[in-house]
């Protein structure tokens, strides 16, 4: 089995844009290998946002390099990009967008939530691209509750909605460009969960809500995400209080990482040149608002 690294805890909040209070997890100027393949985690919310008129959210702005990942647990999203993709997603659906060689979008919250208010939960994560898939055609995934598979976990302990990977025969309609396993678990109190979590694969499932006691005896609480060690295979978790994970387990990708605001690549030259194509209109424009 693999055993715990270390347990990372947010080092405050912030906002993105004036639509989204996010507490980071961990970005890609946090010794990214640790955390490879995963780039930067914000959990946005818990929160509750009035009525308005405003448009709340982020305004263009472009990517190079990686894809990011919007699961919305409360509340909607809506996204438009200069790849054509957009739309609004709400509780339990998922927007996978690959900037790859560039991209702008722009995210806000959605109209009925705009119009009516209501609690806001979600979570962004950004997946980097190996070296040779940086430069790949952009793209967007807008994924519903329907496309997501749901499977019980044994002796009833809860349940697992699959968005990337595999798990019990089901498998997420995501599309990845590496190897990777991205969960909505669901787990009751007073179970013990073994979950699969392959060896050499960076494990670090972000607690939301709950607590669970790892199987050294640590305890950990929303906004905790435990690091498990690459080596051994599967992780045991004593569900102590109902809980909401998110399951993230990745095969590392051994390469240089060179970030600068939106854009992660290899090198700085190529930061350099992400800047340039961007302002000479390279990454496209947004045609169409969601």
């Amino acid at each position: 089995m693999k055993t715990v690294s270390f347990i990372q805890r947010s080092a405050g909040g912030h906002w993105v844009g004036d639509g989204f209070p996010v507490r980071s997890m961990f970005s890609y100027n946090d010794r990214p290998e640790r955390f490879s393949p995963f780039l930067m985690l914000d959990y946005g919310g818990p929160t509750r946002f009035e009525p308005t008129t405003k448009k709340l959210g982020v305004g263009q702005h472009p990517h190079r390099g990686f894809e990011t990942v919007t699961i919305v647990y409360e509340g909607e999203v809506s996204h438009s990009d200069s790849s054509g993709g957009g739309g609004t997603i709400g509780p339990g659906e998922v927007q996978w967008m690959t900037a790859a060689s560039g991209i702008v979008h722009e995210e806000y919250h959605g109209e009925r939530l705009a119009r009516e208010g209501g609690p806001f939960e979600m979570v962004q994560l950004w997946v980097n691209l190996p070296a040779r898939d940086k430069m790949a055609a952009p793209g967007y995934q807008g994924i519903t509750r329907e496309q997501i598979p749901e499977v019980a976990l044994a002796d009833g302990a809860g349940t697992a909605r699959i968005i990337a990977g595999e798990l019990l025969g089901a498998k997420g309609p995501a599309h990845t460009f590496t190897p990777m396993q991205v969960w909505d678990l669901r787990l009751k109190a007073g179970h013990t969960v073994t979950l699969p979590a392959p060896a050499g694969h960076t494990t670090a499932p972000l607690v939301l809500r709950g607590r669970l006691r790892l199987a050294d005896g640590q305890e950990v609480v929303a906004a905790n995400l435990p690091v498990f060690s690459r080596d051994g295979e599967g992780v045991t978790l004593e569900v102590l209080e109902d809980s909401t994970v998110l399951w993230l387990s990745g095969e590392p990708i051994n390469e240089p990482v060179v970030g600068y605001g939106p854009f992660v690549m290899n090198t700085e030259a190529e930061i350099h040149q992400a800047f340039t194509d961007f302002q000479s209109g390279k990454m496209g424009r947004i045609t169409a608002t969601a």
